[in-house]
């Protein structure tokens, strides 16, 4: 192993990095460090989860030297908020020892505190494409002094369709620059895109001879599982031997909360991030995460790129990724930094066509998934589950879970919890046509039961919900009052 010392890196740096304990480089950064902080362009590929964020950072900090001037002076272009936020924090790491300032840049988020941030001085941007062209149309962003540019996960910018908006930013920034491409996969449109805004770039792949296409320390598990059963496998492998920060990835952001509600429900401290939660909650729970406060994550494919944690040791795919890119970035969650870890998938009957072409593009050769349930004997011996786990850790009362149910239903039920918590009262059939002005007054035992305003929609209360008399006692009034007119006539 070569230390970051030996490859030229200053000491302030090395430091910073030895106080996290980290002394050697990786493949990726041996052999684009050395190259980059001359300012050669470069496009660097590897595999997911080895280390491509200091192969850029550690050139980026270094070549802006120890003080340098206020302003963006270099700028790094990322796809996700989860990514955006994971920069920033390695890259507030290096500048740790030095007088250079980092700000994140991304939606989500209130524009007030990132601009304060711009104007007292930054001198380095992380952001996503959307945030930075709109703080650049505002003339909130100043990007024509960014000597140093670098593209993350260049790949994934395609996939979501950022192409534009990458072009229009490296309109913004300085002609003259130095450019790095980082991605874990190089399809055609990058190397395309590289050739346009790039010098003479060099083409770095960091690949282990040993390994295939995917990581050889990370164990690929693939069962085909019934849909109703995998929330009961899932809760099992939790408690596998040697079980610690697991991430489940799910295809639609409402089974990841219904995932999330479920194993909550079942014991397991679970935490989610998805498109229907605020960027402020995704952050929590991403934090809560990382320091081992929540140990199970369910997360969609937006979070995919931004889990940049050591120790998670499974990668749990409750639906089966489109491609295989999806399924290589979801794996590489875990085995990062040359741990190992698990990878699990579960393949749907009627998914069976995309497992197919998977298994065919990263050479698994398992074209037909072991067909597997909770109670199958070998999901305990391929996962190391001790014999007798059930998937249930909660060992509260019935009652107690309805009652934690309830509060999250609706506000009737709300209400009625609330009713009964008051006085214990006993439920009464429903009469019609009871209360002030019907033929069937209520007893005087039910008029002092109820409670004041309740029953307004089904005839027992005084009032309906808009303080006005009931319909039905409306229309009883006037015909009374109108007999009684014509009696009078």
């Amino acid at each position: 192993m070569t230390t970051f010392a030996e490859l030229g890196v200053d000491q302030d740096i090395v430091e910073s990095l030895a106080s996290k304990g980290i002394v050697d480089a990786f493949p990726i950064q041996e052999q684009t460090i050395p190259l980059a902080l001359p300012g050669q362009d470069l496009i660097g590929q590897a595999k997911t989860g080895t280390g491509k964020t200091f192969g850029f950072g550690i050139p980026v900090v270094q070549r802006l030297g120890q003080n340098p001037e206020p302003g963006v002076k270099a700028l790094i272009v990322v796809p996700t908020r989860e990514l955006a936020v994971q920069v920033y924090e390695d890259l507030d790491l290096l500048t740790s020892n030095r007088a250079t300032s980092v700000v994140a840049i991304y939606g989500g988020k209130a524009y007030e505190g990132q601009i304060d941030q711009l104007k007292a001085g930054a001198q380095i941007v992380v952001g996503t494409p959307g945030r930075l062209i709109d703080l650049a149309g505002q003339r909130l962003l100043d990007l024509s002094n960014a000597t140093e540019v670098v593209l993350d996960e260049a790949d994934k910018m395609l996939d979501l369709g950022f192409l534009a908006d990458i072009e229009k930013i490296f309109q913004k920034v300085a002609q003259v620059r130095h450019t790095q491409l980082f991605s874990a996969t190089m399809p055609g449109p990058i190397v395309a895109l590289a050739r346009r805004f790039m010098s003479n770039p060099i083409h770095i792949r960091a690949t282990d001879p040993d390994e295939g296409l995917t990581q050889a320390n990370i164990k690929h598990v693939i069962y085909r599982a019934h849909s109703l059963d995998k929330d009961e496998i899932i809760a099992r492998v939790l408690q596998a031997e040697g079980a610690g920060k697991t991430v489940i990835f799910t295809r639609t952001k409402r089974a990841a909360q219904r995932l999330v509600d479920e194993l909550g429900d079942r014991g397991f401290n679970v935490g989610g991030v998805h498109g229907d939660m605020g960027q402020e909650q995704r952050e929590r729970s991403m934090a809560a995460f990382k320091a081992g406060k929540v140990l199970v994550l369910v997360a969609t494919d937006v979070a995919a790129r931004g889990i940049d944690v050591d120790d998670i040791t499974h990668v749990i795919n409750h639906t089966i990724p489109d491609d295989d890119k999806t399924y290589l970035h979801r794996a590489g969650r875990t085995g990062r930094a040359g741990k190992t870890g698990i990878a699990i998938t579960f393949v749907d009957w009627d998914d069976l066509h995309k497992w197919a072409l998977i298994n065919r593009a990263l050479e698994f050769g398992q074209p037909e998934p072991t067909e597997t349930y909770s109670s199958s004997p070998h999901l305990y011996t391929d996962l190391d589950i001790p014999a007798g786990t059930k998937g249930r850790l909660t060992t509260a009362p019935k009652a107690e879970r309805h009652e934690r149910r309830s509060q999250g239903g609706s506000a009737q039920n709300r209400s009625a919890q609330a009713g009964s918590d008051q006085g214990d009262r006993t439920p009464r059939r429903r009469r019609r046509g009871s209360g002030e002005g019907g033929d069937a007054p209520a007893s005087a035992d039910q008029s002092a039961e109820r409670p004041e305003g309740a029953g307004t929609h089904d005839g027992e209360g005084k009032e309906h919900h808009d303080g006005k008399p009931a319909a039905a006692r409306r229309r009883r009034r006037r015909r009374r009052s109108s007999g009684s007119t014509a009696q009078g006539a």
